[in-house]
């Protein structure tokens, strides 16, 4: 993969080489890791893994103990790289989009919807957002980009009805994918959630399976905020993945071990850009080497 700008940034995260494997360069390495917003218990365990190394004798050069904590990082995300985006096991798929309001969530549908479209799927995007008229606009825009169908409902009127109809035209048309945006909702407004859990519960009553995927936009640049709005949103759907929106914003993008670490909840798609194109697979040992490399 060429190398992105985020990835660059994530090198300041890990001295280039340990001069001397000290305390203070392990205080130093634990600091850099919360500073990078891999979270503390993810930093503290990461940098144990390194100091054990260092003591047992197991390993007898710099490179080698930074080859340590490359593997501890990785063994975080297990089999996420093989895992990708779950797929139904008869058409649709039905994708739920949720996150707080200006991560970038309508953005990142028109993206995913791109993506799908390139790859051969027939996608219809649901404009659950009722309440912004400028959101169904530059969704419908980013739709008619993509290539793919658009279903839109009554201004203000029940964006679970709209989920509703959007799987009944793609029963009809035979589409491969539903994408389901939803408003933007700060995560402590109960009545708004709640709202949410209805359309979850909507889809899921209008085919068995559905929403294969809850997909959770966190923005990048909000740093241990972002765990705050995964633990929320669980409470009232299901969150399976997250898409981490405007990673090539900020050099703190270890909040995706924090949020695989402390959370369980993987990371599927990263955004790096403003184009279409700019919507990639978490790959986690990009993400490590992109941890480790010299910016």
């Amino acid at each position: 993969m060429t190398p992105r700008l985020w990835r660059r940034a994530l090198a300041r995260a890990v001295p280039r080489v340990f001069h001397r494997i000290d305390a203070e360069a392990l205080e130093d390495l634990e600091e850099r890791l919360i500073m990078s917003d891999f979270g503390v218990e993810a930093s503290m365990r990461l940098v144990e893994a390194v100091r054990e190394a260092a003591r047992d004798g197991g390993v007898g050069d710099r490179e080698a103990l930074r080859g340590v904590l490359a593997g501890a990082i990785r063994a975080v995300f297990a089999d996420d790289a093989e895992e990708g985006l779950a797929v139904a096991a008869g058409a649709p798929t039905v994708y739920l989009v949720v996150g707080v309001n200006g991560v970038g969530k309508t953005t990142t549908v028109g993206k995913m919807a791109h993506r799908l479209v390139a790859e051969g799927k027939s996608v219809i995007v649901a404009a659950a957002d009722t309440y912004r008229a400028g959101a169904i606009r530059q969704l419908e825009r980013w739709t008619e980009r993509a290539g793919a169908g658009f279903v839109r409902g009554q201004p203000g009127g029940d964006p679970a009805a709209v989920a509703y109809d959007a799987l009944g035209a793609a029963l009809a048309r035979g589409s491969d994918v539903v994408l389901v945006d939803t408003a933007g909702r700060l995560h402590t407004h109960k009545g708004l959630m709640e709202q949410l859990a209805k359309v979850e519960r909507v889809i899921r009553a209008r085919q068995e399976g559905a929403p294969h995927e809850t997909l959770l936009v966190l923005d990048a640049t909000v740093g241990q905020n972002g765990l705050v709005q995964a633990r929320e949103f669980s409470k009232f759907v299901t969150v399976t993945g997250i898409v981490v929106a405007k990673m090539d914003s900020t050099a703190r993008g270890g909040i995706v071990v924090a949020l695989r670490e402390e959370l369980g909840i993987p990371v599927r798609l990263v955004g790096v850009g403003e184009a279409l194109t700019d919507l990639e697979p978490f790959d986690p040992d990009d993400f490590v080497q992109g941890v480790l490399d010299a910016p």
